[in-house]
């Protein structure tokens, strides 16, 4: 297996940096062994740390159980994030894109590290703030024909992201009941809300908290993390313009030029 982990890895890496797609990674490392597909994702960040990139924090896939069903899966997934993928002027190329989407998430941001036997608690008492964010998804498997190991092998499909400037303290939102509204171009696009994610956004931020302690590499102080989408992907195309309002949390924008 480990020769089709690196084709698949140069596959994607060549990809990544042509901003072009690929058939799917499964017909090289299969459709069940995730171990692979995280070899296969670990191995292109390696790449990317060591062109200078600097890791930001962790993004979490699959959180809606419709698209775990979907995917014959019942777990979400993670990817890495780069400082290369936050977007800081509101202003996002629509060149640097592979078939991109936008969802409108929740973003937590840590105040400390969390190692160890982590429960709920532990995890609420590390996080500093919660944050509204656009995710911009991106796959690089031509026609998002996607099972499980080719988005994880793709880093959990990430792209880019946008936080908003508010930083609300846990104990002043409710995360389940809180509504999500992304607008593009000024009309209504995604809908949804805090339970979408997992049931909580929490419930999805334990279970990579928890991933990461097993795979020993346990989420920092400073971290950002993506929590996953709180409605339906949009499809982006140049010239759009989004807002994502998440209620108690404020609203963030982004252009795509």
């Amino acid at each position: 297996m480990n020769k089709e982990i690196q084709e698949a890895a140069g596959l994607l890496w060549e990809a990544h940096n042509q901003k072009s797609t690929i058939p799917p990674v499964r017909e090289l490392i299969g459709t069940e062994d995730l171990n692979a597909a995280y070899a296969v994702q670990e191995i292109n960040i390696n790449r990317r740390k060591a062109n200078g990139e600097v890791v930001t924090g962790k993004k979490i896939g699959l959180t809606s159980f419709a698209v775990q069903e979907q995917l014959g899966v019942n777990q979400p997934d993670y990817g890495i994030l780069f400082n290369t993928m936050e977007v800081k002027n509101h202003q996002l190329a629509f060149s640097e894109l592979v078939q991109p989407k936008a969802e409108a998430e929740i973003a937590f941001v840590m105040a400390e590290d969390l190692d160890g036997d982590i429960n709920i608690s532990d995890l609420i008492d590390a996080i500093e703030y919660a944050t509204v964010s656009i995710e911009i998804v991106g796959s690089r498997v031509a026609d998002w024909n996607i099972k499980i190991t080719d988005t994880i092998a793709d880093n959990a499909s990430a792209s880019h992201y946008i936080l908003g400037t508010s930083k609300v303290s846990l104990d002043d939102i409710d995360l389940v009941n809180c509504q999500m509204s992304l607008t593009k171009n000024g009309t209504i696009a995604s809908q949804g809300s805090g339970k979408a994610c997992m049931d909580n956004p929490l419930n999805a931020a334990l279970w990579l908290a928890q991933k990461m302690v097993e795979q020993g590499n346990p989420l920092k102080k400073g971290d950002i993390l993506l929590s996953g989408a709180l409605g339906p992907m949009v499809v982006i195309e140049k010239g759009d313009e989004f807002v994502a309002s998440v209620e108690g949390l404020g609203e963030v924008r982004l252009e795509i030029i």
